[in-house]
């Protein structure tokens, strides 16, 4: 009797850890899979980024640096590999974009071109929903890691190598400038 509620006690601890770890695959698996839609919205983006800059040097042949950190930027973001370094690069490329969005802003003649305006737009489009890809994978991201760090899941992501990840944020270059008053001009 004794020996068969040993085995019952075993039995319902090991179910029990197979779901937990279960559970945390699953929620791996979902930020995996929310970071693979951030990189189909990326690489839209790496594709667009040269025709911007291709329409904004016919223009602004003197802003050759801007123009130069944009394309370095992108070069960089597509050649990251890891997660956590293609959220380094991807806030680095939205730095130089926006330093490049001010440089536009000095050539009207530009800010009219048909072309132009439509890659804006464009940009403007992709740049919506890959904050929404974001979104939804710093909700992944939360929901592992709060997985990961809450008793008893704790207990099964510590034995099998889980850890916290760690979240797709603006980076501290353009939280600084977010927390800086907009410069409104007429």
């Amino acid at each position: 009797m004794t020996l068969l509620i040993v085995i019952a006690v075993v039995a319902v601890l090991a179910i029990w850890g197979v779901s937990l770890y279960n559970r945390l695959v699953k929620l791996r698996n979902n930020r995996e899979n929310a970071f693979a839609d951030i990189d189909v919205q990326l690489k839209q983006r790496h594709d667009l980024v040269p025709q911007l800059v291709s329409t904004v040097k016919g223009y602004a042949a003197h802003e050759k640096e801007t123009l130069d950190r944009v394309v370095s930027a992108r070069n960089g973001a597509m050649a990251a590999q890891t997660i956590d370094d293609k959220i380094k690069a991807e806030n680095i490329l939205s730095s130089a974009l926006a330093g490049l969005k001010v440089t536009v802003e000095a050539y009207p003649d530009l800010k009219a071109n048909q072309n132009f305006m439509h890659l804006q737009e464009e940009i403007s489009d992709l740049e919506n929903k890959l904050a929404a890809a974001r979104r939804y994978f710093n909700s992944a991201t939360r929901e592992l890691n709060n997985a990961v760090e809450t008793f008893p899941s704790s207990l099964i992501a510590g034995m099998t190598g889980f850890k916290k990840e760690i979240m797709f944020d603006l980076g501290e270059q353009q939280r600084a400038t977010l927390e800086e008053a907009p410069k409104i001009n007429f």
